[in-house]
């Protein structure tokens, strides 16, 4: 008798899936805008007055520890998502209504935004102070979302598909275009999201769970149905900002020694191996790939944590999260692909990296991905503790001693690599410490010296590159071994192209 009594209804990815199938069998409809020409043709600055009454959230008055804010439309941000509650019993919209904003002095028809609909949404939960809400996650614009953990400010953004990316035929930008939230229990520890999402050639159902905390993860369910052939496919893609670092010093005077979202792309592959690629803001768009086979994790990082090599009291780089993908399941192969595109000032994202599988299926059947992300400012923890890792690559003018001391520039370029880890700690100053370094044919290695750092009782890789063609890139590896065995992560550089 129990059993018959209990409920039989229950919302999940099937249904989402069946939407996104449904739509990858019918031909591409163009999401209209609905929005009054004032907000649509407003200054970011007035879009900015467009806030939420935070005294307002929805779920102010369930007991739960998860809380609700949307976002207006306005600028860019001009289509409406159509946002759904999931309960126990019952699927129901949530209703737009200009109640839930404050316009400040922003002009307006008051009887034009009855109908609007909102732009995105935002999770508010205890992060950081028990009994004070704080922003973990943001929804806003195309597929993208943000998420942080406690005691960090947003930065990179994750995404829930990429097509074509850096492809000259311009890239594709699928968006989400409805959300179904779970209503979560009083003692619930996380928030179910599901997202349908749409594009001219791709469509999907996703899965969210969001956990936070001390490192917040989202476990991610996807299902992606093609409607058309596309060049490439990026699935669980990451966006982030580089603009300049140690490895490549601002060209103009700045009293900020760094200045990026995240630093470096790491990547545990299928084989046990793990890369560390350090970011570049290129002169010209690069695209470097990895090929691996059912990788173990990558992600874009922000490995220096200290604030002094930041020095910014307004924007945190020091706080901002790290990424790092999980797949769950056997990914088979394909590769990483990392995109940097030139930009002249930290407002533009130009750092995308994603996973592309070697082959795709036929139009109409299902990619299925699912993986863990995981935002966090331990990235320690994504070390194999049994592998030093790069600590910091910097760039320099190579130059060389004379007699009398001076140093005297020789043309070459200078990388000076900083290994660290417990496993470099535990060697003595005079261990067998050895490298293995790589470059392409566009490099002459005229030094390549290893010296023991006494500061962070770790290894100096020292390389001077005289560098053959400057309008052509650089690529070149490097790794510790000791005894003929790894004994650190492999850095995997390019010097970019000098015009």
């Amino acid at each position: 008798m129990l059993f018959a009594a209990a409920p039989s209804w229950a919302f999940s990815l099937d249904d989402v899936a069946k939407q996104a199938k449904a739509l990858a069998d019918e031909k591409f409809k163009a999401p209209k805008s609905n929005l009054p020409s004032e907000f649509r043709d407003m200054k970011f600055a007035d879009y900015q007055k467009i806030q939420f009454n935070h005294d307002k959230p929805y779920w102010k008055n369930v007991k739960t520890p998860f809380k609700l804010e949307f976002y207006h439309q306005g600028m860019y941000f001009d289509t409406p998502v159509k946002i759904n509650e999931v309960t126990a019993t019952a699927v129901h919209q949530i209703k737009y209504s200009p109640e839930y904003f404050s316009f400040g002095d922003v002009k307006h028809d008051p009887d034009a935004v009855k109908e609007l609909g909102f732009a995105g949404f935002k999770v508010l939960y205890p992060l950081n102070k028990a009994g004070k809400n704080d922003e973990v996650m943001s929804m806003l614009g195309a597929s993208y979302f943000r998420v942080v953990a406690k005691g960090q400010v947003y930065g990179l953004s994750a995404r829930g598909l990429a097509i074509d990316t850096a492809l000259p035929s311009g890239e594709e930008f699928p968006r989400f275009r409805e959300f179904w939230i779970e209503r979560p229990n009083p003692k619930d520890k996380h928030l179910v999201i599901y997202a349908l999402l749409d594009s001219p050639r791709a469509t999907g159902a996703y899965r969210l769970m969001l956990t936070p905390g001390s490192e917040t993860s989202v476990d991610v369910q996807s299902r992606v149905y093609l409607r058309d052939k596309v060049g490439v496919l990026g699935l669980a893609p990451l966006t982030s900002m580089y603009l300049f670092g140690a490895n490549q010093p601002s060209p103009v005077m700045n009293y900020r020694h760094q200045l990026h979202d995240s630093e470096g792309l790491s990547i545990h592959a299928g084989n046990g191996e793990w890369i560390w690629r350090p970011l570049n803001n290129p002169k010209h768009l690069s695209v470097s790939t990895f090929t691996v086979e059912n990788p173990k994790g990558f992600g874009l990082l922000q490995r220096t944590r200290s604030f002094s090599e930041y020095e910014d009291l307004d924007d945190r780089y020091d706080l901002r999260p790290g990424a790092w993908i999980e797949p769950k399941g056997v990914w088979g192969k394909g590769k990483v692909e990392l995109v940097e595109i030139p930009t002249a000032d930290e407002t533009n994202d130009n750092i995308v990296a994603f996973w592309t599988p070697s082959s795709l299926p036929e139009t109409g059947k299902p990619i299925n991905l699912d993986y863990r992300l995981r935002f966090t400012s331990a990235e320690d923890k994504l070390h194999d503790p049994a592998l030093a890792w790069v600590k910091q690559t910097m760039r320099s003018t190579g130059d060389v001693r004379q007699s009398n001391l001076i140093r005297e520039a020789d043309g070459s370029v200078a990388l000076l690599v900083d290994f660290v880890g417990p496993v470099l700690k535990a060697l003595t100053p005079d261990a067998s410490v050895t490298t293995q370094v790589s470059t392409d044919d566009n490099a002459k290695v005229v030094e390549n010296t290893l010296r023991y750092n006494p500061i962070t009782k770790g290894w100096r890789l020292v390389l001077r590159l005289k560098v053959i063609d400057e309008k052509k890139p650089v690529e070149m590896r490097a790794a510790l071994v000791k005894d003929d065995k790894p004994l650190s992560e492999t850095w995997s550089y390019q010097l970019p192209a000098n015009e």
